[in-house]
């Protein structure tokens, strides 16, 4: 009869340590994750995107070029004063 309950209380005593250290785990996983921001979580304020600018395509090479660096002549569009001269 002694060793059933020998046998019993070591059986529960190894159950209580496992689910001590399951539960010691679980926490420290939920600190760490409140420390830690979601990084798949939408920011609170989406950033604006700045305007797309006009692109443009050069008559010599076809290479698409932003509006602001456009070189005319002849009246065509270049990609720079090289190809506008040639």
């Amino acid at each position: 009869m002694t060793r059933v309950l020998f046998w019993l209380a070591l059986v529960f005593l190894v159950l209580f340590a496992i689910r001590s250290k399951i539960r010691g785990m679980q926490q420290r996983a939920r600190a760490q994750q409140q420390q830690q921001p979601n990084p798949y979580a939408s920011p609170a304020r989406p950033q604006e995107l700045p305007d797309a600018e006009l692109m443009l395509c050069c008559a010599h090479c076809g290479v698409y070029y932003p509006a602001s660096e456009n070189v005319q002549a002849k009246g065509h569009d270049y990609c720079s004063h090289a190809h506008a001269t040639v």
